[in-house]
């Protein structure tokens, strides 16, 4: 068995490191990251203007007083990520990245249509529509941020710029040398959208829309789906590597269009569309005591098994594993490359998401409503917030005794080896 676990992480773990340092996807990373203290502002705004206990009227004057705190963040998040993709991308080429943050954000308004069809089907010229800026501009937003950045960044390189002499003051200077790549950029994405435009009657957020973002989210929102890329979070940390960073670079930008899709809904108390997104998945798997949902693991060793060594990597890890960090027993047990704890690992995860997705669809628990919830936030606290609802925080509690329940066999084996070893 350790063999075949040394012989599988030989091929796999070359693979995941390149898979990790890829550029583009650590640039999506990061710039999901820049807008996250502004989501997760947006989310306190909206769980605080729809508390459980208000009465509707309440909500309606919170929503009118303080609806803009949700508008300004969440509902714009992808003004967020473009420019964060543009200057990610720039850094990573050693080119100024507040300019390329902002040609790329700008390349994305240029594909943007300044129309809005209102209820009555009338359509209404001069008017950027908020969705636009938010889960459906998702897609296109970032395809025109890492387009955009790439050329700036390649004109850049080639030296077409403007050098002004000494002394020039570095801000006036760092406006002139990005003059002409701007310029360049920018008329790239001018054309293209008078080409759909002129040539083809529409827009390429309408078009992205339809061909790309939407079957892509229809297959991230899958149980299936979900499965897979909880698999290999498990499976590559198994070997060492960090497999939510990893996979989640893919993924992320499916699950939080997810995520907004269901606050729209959940703001014009419409029926929530989606059970899997980027709440669901950071609330009901990491929100368990970190990757593979090692709370009841921590717990278990803390308190139940026999050995002093297991006993105290437990009583360590419980503080950290409270608030979701477990590094400590993952290294520390340890789970990394130990194959008795293999299945366990692997399987818990799994069978908990399946059990959450179930229940979820059965209308016995909600689903969670769209608000971002730090990943940080203790077990049961953060089910509560993430769905609304006090049965979101039990339907956590019964996940915790469920893994508990896998993990005691493997566990108390462990407990035995360790006993016969001495």
């Amino acid at each position: 068995m350790n063999s075949f676990m040394d012989s599988l992480g030989e091929k796999i773990m070359p693979l995941a490191n390149k898979l990790g340092q890829n550029r583009y996807l650590s640039v999506l990373r990061d710039a999901f990251m820049l807008s996250f203290p502004l989501t997760m502002f947006g989310s306190i705004i909206v769980v605080i203007n729809n508390l459980p206990f208000f009465s509707d009227t309440t909500k309606g004057t919170l929503s009118s007083l303080f609806g803009n705190g949700q508008n300004a963040t969440m509902s714009i998040m992808a003004v967020f990520v473009t420019f964060g993709i543009g200057y990610y991308l720039s850094k990573s080429y050693d080119v100024e990245g507040i300019f390329g943050g902002a040609v790329s954000f700008a390349s994305f308004l240029l594909l943007t249509p300044f129309m809005m069809t209102l209820e009555d089907g009338t359509e209404v010229s001069g008017v950027l529509s908020l969705d636009r800026l938010g889960a459906k501009g998702m897609f296109i937003g970032m395809i025109a941020a890492f387009l955009a950045g790439e050329i700036y960044c390649r004109i850049t390189k080639k030296g077409w710029q403007i050098k002004m002499p000494d002394g020039v003051p570095p801000a006036v200077a760092k406006s002139f040398a990005a003059l002409i790549p701007a310029i360049l950029t920018l008329s790239v994405f001018l054309f293209i959208n008078a080409i759909v435009t002129g040539l083809f009657k529409t827009n390429l957020h309408d078009v992205i829309y339809e061909v790309i973002q939407k079957p892509l989210v229809g297959l991230g929102s899958s149980l299936p789906a979900t499965l897979i890329a909880l698999f290999f979070v498990q499976f590559l940390w198994f070997f060492g590597l960090h497999g939510q960073i990893i996979v989640n670079s893919v993924m992320d930008p499916i699950w939080n269009t997810l995520m907004l899709e269901n606050l729209d809904a959940y703001k014009a108390g419409e029926k929530l569309p989606h059970i899997i997104t980027k709440p669901f998945m950071e609330t009901f798997t990491v929100g368990l005591g970190g990757s593979g949902m090692t709370l009841a693991v921590i717990l278990i060793m803390a308190f139940v098994m026999k050995k002093k060594q297991y006993r105290d990597i437990g009583r360590l890890s419980l503080a950290p594993g409270i608030f979701n960090v477990n590094e400590p027993v993952i290294f520390g047990l340890p789970i990394v490359l130990n194959a008795t704890i293999l299945i366990p690992w692997v399987l818990a995860p799994l069978i908990v998401t399946v059990l959450n997705y179930l229940v979820m669809t059965a209308g016995i628990i909600p689903p969670p409503t769209g608000v971002s919830v730090p990943w940080t936030v203790p077990i049961f606290f953060s089910g509560m917030l993430a769905t609304n609802s006090i049965l979101g925080g039990i339907l956590q509690l019964i996940d915790l005794l469920l893994v508990g329940l896998i993990w005691y066999p493997f566990l108390r084996l462990l407990d035995k080896e360790k006993e016969s070893a001495i």
